[in-house]
């Protein structure tokens, strides 16, 4: 009667365990959604994603300053000898024009001058000006404006598929963890189920009614336990540390257990309705990724417009450092560039861009086709492993009271040990089983949430 009272206590606690771990309690909030906030906010890779983002934005602040005056200074300092130069005969031309001054006017008012030479590079030269260029007609800043813009939304649309799957993936986490820890209770209390079994036989035996092949099979039953114990166990710590990972937490940080974990669900399925996946970030990176390619073809079109600039200088150039009324100066001018003839690259380039842009739109509408179809068979694997839970139920509920009448045969000296202990083993194997049909639940649901795109994501 002992051993019997102890299987009752023992089931009844499991069953607190399992009321606790999925059971709703009222007013308790579930500390999953802090998580998965926390998750958002600290994992690397996710930071790693921003950075990408941050990136991205500054691209397209460069791209819109493109409209905007560029100023510079430009000051050049020069001073050369020797190198080419040019002889001036001004004395052999002037000397005797001066000499015939001279004498008609009987005085030395004109003197001599030498031949000049004249070197064309400059001597202690400088040239010193600020320079101002305006984009008047420039097609290409417009469009690599859009085409930044466009960047941007393709990589917010990264960051938000990569939260999608991050929630997936802490979700499946803590499933993981959580169904570990309900695997330990259930081997816990199989274990103090094998130890009251191997004292029962060890009495029997000292009073000369039980065997001694009964207490070897319940050793071995202890040992077999406590095996599978030590690789759940295992398996608590390796589930802990991975999920504490993606938070970004200390890997010996503490995990809270969930009260309102396994509710009625079953509404994740829309009542069978069709599943829209217009919304993905998939598809809305592909999109951002197409109007990037028709930005890049309609400029690749525009390649005949011409690109007009006009600028202004103001700045002083002498020789000898001066600076006065003579060396300041400004110049004011228009630049024009367009194409003549470059060997027909720039068709061929617009050919290449339509063929990729082609080429976008088919990968696309397989990406349509292929999402669509993985959010209806995440949809069916919600209703398999929804079915398998509910067979798990009726299984360990017949395990259960297949266990009760096995003892109390044992007791009443109808069945045997053997007997008792395989019902101790079904029912171990039922509640393993509704543990992992849970499990099955809960990571079905959580792949339905990521496939149709559900999750509202901060």
């Amino acid at each position: 009667m002992n051993l019997t009272l102890l299987i009752i206590r023992t089931v009844f606690i499991s069953l607190i365990l399992i009321c606790f771990l999925y059971g709703k309690t009222v007013g308790q909030e579930s500390p999953l959604p802090h998580y998965i906030e926390d998750g958002l906010n600290n994992n690397l890779v996710l930071q790693q994603k921003h950075l990408s983002l941050q990136r991205a934005m500054n691209a397209l602040q460069v791209a819109k300053s493109m409209y905007l005056p560029a100023v510079d200074v430009d000051v050049s300092y020069t001073h050369a000898k020797g190198g080419r130069s040019i002889n001036l005969p001004v004395g052999d031309l002037l000397n005797p024009v001066y000499s015939t001054l001279n004498t008609l006017t009987q005085s030395q008012a004109f003197p001599q001058i030498q031949n000049e030479t004249i070197n064309f590079l400059p001597q202690n030269y400088y040239d010193a000006k600020v320079r101002t260029i305006v984009p008047l007609i420039n097609t290409n800043i417009t469009y690599n404006k859009q085409i930044k813009t466009d960047a941007v939304r393709l990589q917010e649309s990264e960051v938000g598929i990569y939260k999608r799957e991050l929630v997936k993936e802490i979700k499946e986490a803590y499933y993981q963890h959580l169904s570990a820890l309900q695997m330990e209770g259930i081997y816990k209390s199989s274990l103090d189920l094998a130890h009251e079994g191997l004292r029962s036989n060890q009495k029997l035996l000292d009073a000369g009614k039980g065997l001694p092949a009964y207490i070897i099979r319940a050793k071995a039953e202890i040992a077999q336990i406590e095996s599978q114990l030590a690789e759940v166990e295992n398996n608590i710590k390796n589930s802990a540390l991975y999920f504490n990972a993606l938070l970004n937490r200390d890997a010996d940080a503490f995990i809270e257990r969930d009260s309102t974990l396994f509710l009625e669900q079953n509404q994740s399925l829309q009542d069978g309705r069709e599943i829209d996946v217009s919304h993905r970030e998939e598809l809305l990176a592909l999109q951002a990724g197409i109007a990037m390619q028709e930005s890049a073809l309609q400029m690749n079109k525009r390649y005949l417009v011409p690109k007009v600039s006009g600028f202004l200088d103001l700045g002083s150039q002498a020789e000898g450092l001066k600076f006065n009324q003579d060396s300041r100066y400004f110049m004011v001018g228009l630049t024009l560039s367009m194409p003549l003839f470059q060997g027909n690259r720039n068709r061929l380039k617009i050919e290449e861009t339509k063929i990729d842009l082609a080429e976008s739109w088919n990968r696309k509408a397989q990406a349509e086709q292929q999402l669509t179809l993985a959010a209806r068979a995440a949809r069916n694997d919600v209703l398999a492993a929804l079915k398998n839970y509910e067979k798990s139920k009726v299984q360990l509920e017949a395990a259960s009271t297949y266990q009760r009448l096995i003892q109390r045969g044992y007791s009443e000296g109808v069945n045997s040990y053997i007997e008792t202990i395989d019902a101790r083993s079904q029912y171990t194997s039922a509640k393993l089983s509704v543990n992992l049909s849970q499990l099955q639940v809960l990571a079905a649901l959580a792949k339905l949430e990521r496939e149709s795109a559900t999750f509202q994501i901060p």
